[in-house]
């Protein structure tokens, strides 16, 4: 249905509502499979996984983990192995039905492939596919998940492939891995004013994949005597995933059908063998699929041991799922009833709210950390209303960029109400100009009603002054923290910063204290570390592995929120062209400040160099990667300039130009 405003959002809401009334369910069957093929290519058939049941499924989700395992699939969205099991799968879906390929998602390693019978095929709609990293640095993609959504007849349908945090003790991680993917993956809808639709606001939802939770308090040797007398009931009580599940810590409202076949890792590739190499891992299932939602059944959960290309062994569910199908005459019947009483609703009166509060104040807002306030609107007219916040005269949006209202529209229902979050966030776009005070933490909302009045929120609050987001130049000139000087003293010095004509009595400081600070910090404590922790510094990872916790890591991340928050760069915009054209004295023609800073931090990347022993880093790292680097993490590239042929955040396109 067309969205043209309130009388059609009511007729949808109303219709949600009674759905009952002209909807029916029909079984529809799902194959899930899923797999960790660490980074083998297929050389077997796969055909005694996918076509393990009776009849053909009405649809295919297949997921695949750890699909490439080179470097080069980190810094490239293209890799060989893709069309390789992406052809193996097809060659291997039942033969006594025709299938489509919906949609294929890959992040890195990990990804997912649907496919539909082709008579379902008219009936799948709204098809969006996303992907959220949660490996290292928390971002990285060689851990994370992909997602499908889509609807199916009436039904809304998402399926999650992930790949979690491995190592028997990170039980904890794991669960984060799964409160991040539940939270950071969001499909955009087709109606861009609609927020965007999380996991959980789905009818159906099929989770698959390497979920890595491993069977704990037990030695290989007791597992492997309960697997040889098949007492998976028992070993199951020692699983991590079961346990957490039972601890609501993770997949709360999911459900798991009972596991009687052996654990599916950790095998000698290319045979049926428990792990023989130094490491001797404990067996565990870490290949799961679980689901959450009404009316499914689970056929079959099993794994497929005639497989040996992996270390794991693949694992699949049949799982048959009631799908809401609509019967039109009921719906016309009820489309009709439904306009004739809000007909005669419009006719009554006019909307009105009642707003908890009309003024809002942001105490000590500071960068990067979100601050939020709720207003409470009820609905105490006849009748439902639409709300909007408008634009108010010669302004493009509804609110300053630093502020957000979430929803930002929306109906109440009568005698409904409705919470709205007032979210303040200072990011890199934003800090600068409330730094030096030009911006103030002030804006008034205006809440429209639809054919009824407007009413204002007032929103204030205090800014807390950083050095993020503060010119290089400014931060030169302060000997005292930012927060103790003066508004008037921070103008100024904005606008100093701002005309480089503009000459200060007083001698700055080389370079900021605060920068200064830092790298003081990591000279002294993580010069020598190993190559894991020092890679942190460029924003991406060599080896897979976490750097350990601890100021080090906070330290670094700090440098480069720094560094990627400067409005202008090391090497300011003005001196790109002049980059391009000549690649000598450049730094000697940089601001001195600017200059100051180059050479600080060049000197401190030769003392990293000069510990290469130590942590394990050289030139040909660096140089090897600083492309990739570029591409895939811009902002970390703040960091390196010219001179050691890496340059920074702000600087790609002179990367790019200068290959």
């Amino acid at each position: 249905m067309p969205q043209f405003g309130l009388r059609d959002n009511l007729i949808k809401c109303e219709l949600l509502k009674n759905e009952d009334l002209y909807t029916y369910l029909e079984d529809f069957s799902f194959f899930l499979g899923t797999y960790n093929v660490n980074g083998q290519t297929p050389k077997e058939s796969l055909h005694p996984w996918l076509s393990c049941t009776p009849y053909p499924p009405d649809m295919y989700c297949v997921g695949f983990q750890e699909l490439d395992l080179s470097k080069e699939a980190f810094f490239f969205n293209d890799t060989p192995k893709e069309l390789e099991w992406t052809k193996a799968v097809s060659e291997a879906l039942h033969p006594d039905a025709k299938y489509a390929l919906v949609k294929l998602v890959r992040l890195v390693g990990i990804m997912l492939i649907f496919y539909v019978k082709k008579e379902h095929a008219e009936f799948i709609s709204d098809v969006e596919a996303e992907t959220v990293g949660t490996g290292i640095m928390g971002r990285m993609g060689n851990k994370g998940a992909v997602a499908i959504r889509f609807r199916f007849h009436n039904s809304d349908i998402c399926v999650v492939n992930s790949h979690l945090a491995a190592h028997i003790e990170e039980y904890e991680r794991r669960n984060q891995d799964y409160k991040d993917i539940c939270g950071r993956l969001q499909f955009r809808q087709l109606d861009a004013t609609q927020p965007p639709l999380t996991i959980m606001k789905h009818d159906v939802i099929f989770w698959i994949g390497d979920l890595n939770y491993r069977i704990s308090e037990l030695d290989v040797d007791n597992v492997k005597e309960l697997i040889s007398k098949k007492d998976f009931e028992t070993l199951h009580n020692y699983d991590q995933l079961k346990r957490q599940i039972d601890e609501d810590a993770v997949f709360v409202g999911f459900v798991e059908g009972d596991i009687d076949f052996q654990p599916t890792y950790k095998y000698d590739t290319g045979s049926d063998k428990w792990d023989t190499s130094e490491k001797c891992r404990v067996p565990a299932w870490c290949d799961r699929i679980l689901w959450r939602g009404k009316n499914i059944k689970q056929h079959h959960y099993q794994s497929h041991m005639a497989l040996k290309t992996s270390d794991h062994k693949p694992v699949s569910s049949l799982l048959v799922t009631g799908i809401k199908r609509v019967n039109s005459e009921a719906y016309k019947k009820t489309f009709e009833e439904i306009v004739r009483n809000i007909d005669k609703m419009e006719n009554e009166c006019i909307p009105s709210v009642t707003l908890a509060k009309r003024e809002f104040h942001f105490k000590d807002v500071k960068y990067m950390q979100h601050q939020a306030e709720t207003l409470s609107l009820f609905n105490d007219g006849q009748v439902p209303c639409q709300f909007e916040f408008i634009q108010k005269p010669n302004e493009l949006t509804y609110c300053k960029p630093w502020l957000t209202a979430n929803p930002p529209k929306g109906f109440i229902a009568q005698g409904g109400s409705v919470e709205i979050e007032l979210e303040v966030f200072v990011n890199r776009s934003t800090a600068p100009d409330l730094n030096s005070g030009k911006e103030q933490i002030e804006d008034i909302l205006v809440l429209h009603l639809e054919r009824g009045k407007d009413y204002f929120i007032s929103v204030t609050g205090n800014y807390l002054p950083s050095c993020y987001g503060t010119s290089i130049r400014a931060l030169c000139h302060m000997r005292e923290p930012i927060q103790d000087m003066p508004q008037e003293t921070l103008r100024e010095l904005a606008e100093m910063s701002a005309n480089e004509n503009t000459v200060n009595t007083e001698k700055p400081l080389d370079i900021p204290k605060e920068l200064w600070m830092m790298v003081d910090h990591l000279f002294r404590n993580a010069i020598k570390q190993v190559r894991k922790c020092v890679c942190f510094f460029w924003g991406v990872f060599l080896i897979e592995g976490s750097c350990p916790a601890g100021s080090n890591h906070s330290v670094a991340e700090a440098l480069l929120l720094f560094l990627d928050a400067l409005p202008e760069p090391v090497v300011p915009f003005s001196f790109y062209q002049q980059c391009l054209e000549i690649c000598s004295n450049v730094i000697s023609m940089l601001p001195q400040c600017h200059q100051n800073v180059f050479n600080y931090l060049a000197a401190f990347l030769r003392e990293l160099l000069k510990n290469s022993s130590s942590n394990r880093l050289d030139v040909n790292i660096l140089g090897k990667n600083r492309k990739h680097i570029a591409v895939k993490a811009p902002s970390f590239l703040n960091v390196l300039l010219l001179a050691v042929a890496l340059f920074f955040s702000q600087h790609v396109e002179l990367l790019e130009g200068n290959k």
